[in-house]
């Protein structure tokens, strides 16, 4: 007996805009369950995951801290994945992103100009577009597996960070801890309210970013484009249309996105380098671009969803006493009925029984 996925002829419309619903429905009840085995109480679990970030206005603040990298991660990676190219290795990127728009400060100590901010996030952009196409070079020329040299290049860049951040970029004045000078405030992202909170410019380019991503999908050629490669690359061929080409705009364009993200968290929310900069984004922007349904608008909101799992994650900590993997755990449940869901709209399960006749084996 074996298992076969069999292409449903026409899937359920309704289900398909119900699906993100549906998975999240699922990840609570299995949430649930799991708090319960854990010996938590699910319904105190839950409202610290949900409730609680949003009924203080500073905790909205930090709602919005950590939407921002994961909605503009999760809209490079949408148009990426809607071309049919799988980049896992936005976690990178971002790192790269930071590291690169971090140059400017951390060596140009004595450069005091209103140029610096935007030199910084131009450069982070440029340093996630360059480690994007270094996976994007081995596919499109060598035809290699892009979701395996993007992921192991991750891995690479945190442990670049790791080494600036102990050895060359370390802060002389810094009492040893392996971090570098703080940003001056010309190189450091604003608050948009810093009268009530820490929320920077960074959620308000996301925002913007996916709505001109969004735009770019809809009423463009190059959106046509991706759209056509993404579907089937013999059709896209035939409309005169270039893999290899879109190989590299998908790469470029969510390596760029994610490098200013980078940037931005590391000048906006943290104010210098150091070894950790990231909770996961560039990984959980995986779940957010999912959720979404690969749409760039729908990353806006399912953004806020994922960021609020870790900001409840971080309440969860402290109240029902859950510990930050469970809270992680909880993601990928997130995920993983997220993609069960989009299968089971689109294909049906068939059990295929065989039998081995006389000496045929």
């Amino acid at each position: 007996m074996r298992i076969e996925l069999e292409r449903r002829p026409q899937a359920s419309k309704l289900f398909g805009f119900l699906s993100p619903l549906l998975a999240l429905a699922l990840a609570l009840i299995a949430g649930t369950i799991m708090f319960a085995v854990l010996g938590k109480d699910p319904v105190e679990a839950l409202d610290a995951f949900f409730v609680e970030p949003l009924l203080e206005v500073w905790s909205l603040h930090e709602l919005a801290i950590k939407a921002g990298p994961l909605i503009m991660i999760a809209v490079g990676l949408c148009v990426c994945y809607r071309s049919n190219n799988w980049n896992i290795g936005a976690e990178g990127q971002f790192t790269i992103g930071a590291v690169a728009g971090s140059y400017i400060p951390i060596v140009f100590t004595d450069w005091h100009s209103p140029m610096v901010l935007p030199l910084m996030l131009i450069a982070g952009a440029v340093g996630g577009a360059l480690y994007a196409a270094i996976p994007a070079l081995l596919k499109a020329h060598f035809n290699t597996n892009e979701i395996l040299t993007s992921l192991m290049l991750v891995y690479i860049a945190q442990l670049y960070l790791d080494w600036l951040s102990r050895g060359p970029w370390r802060d002389p004045q810094g009492h040893n801890f392996p971090q570098s000078i703080d940003f001056p405030p010309e190189a450091t992202l604003p608050a948009i309210w810093a009268d009530s909170g820490r929320a920077h410019w960074g959620i308000v380019f996301a925002i913007v970013a996916a709505i001109l991503a969004w735009f770019m999908m809809k009423y463009t050629l190059k959106g046509f484009e991706i759209t056509v490669l993404g579907q089937s690359e013999r059709a896209g061929r035939f409309a005169g249309f270039s893999s290899k080409k879109m190989v590299w705009f998908g790469f470029l364009f969510s390596g760029a996105l994610a490098g200013l993200a980078g940037i931005s968290e590391v000048s906006g929310s943290i104010g210098h380098l150091q070894p950790a900069i990231s909770p996961g984004y560039g990984f959980t922007a995986i779940i957010v671009a999912f959720l979404a349904r690969l749409n760039p608008l729908g990353a806006i909101l399912s953004g806020f969803v994922l960021a609020l799992t870790y900001l409840g994650g971080e309440a969860a900590q402290l109240s029902p006493g859950i510990s930050a993997k469970a809270a992680s755990v909880f993601q990928g449940l997130l995920l993983f009925f997220v993609l069960s869901c989009d299968t089971l709209i689109n294909y049906r399960i068939r059990l295929v029984w065989s039998r081995v006749r006389g000496g045929a084996a």
